[in-house]
């Protein structure tokens, strides 16, 4: 079964447990225990699930993207959301309100 939810500005995320992460080439690759897949979360979605480690709210987590990068917010907020939203699908990550 997919997980799907939209993430909110004010949502907690935070990275769900059994998984095996690795950097490879300054891209995170990982490995889900619970459902035996494999995933490349390249260069930012390696510094998304850092800054994810504990819980954090996405809006935070957007501010600290921000802070790093020259990107629009929406754009920012868009990415990340879908990105959030594709890692909750795979049951990778949870999302508290």
């Amino acid at each position: 079964m997919i997980n799907t939810q939209k993430v909110a500005l004010n949502c907690h995320v935070v990275q769900s447990l059994g998984n095996i992460v690795s950097d490879m080439d300054g891209e995170k690759v990982m490995m889900s225990i619970k459902n035996g897949k494999y995933y490349n979360l390249g260069e930012i979605g390696g510094i998304i699930w850092d800054l994810i480690k504990e819980p954090v709210y996405v809006h935070q987590l957007i501010d600290c993207l921000m802070n790093e990068y020259s990107i629009e917010r929406a754009d920012c907020e868009k990415q990340v959301s879908l990105f959030l939203e594709s890692l909750y699908a795979e049951g990778l990550i949870q999302i508290k309100e």
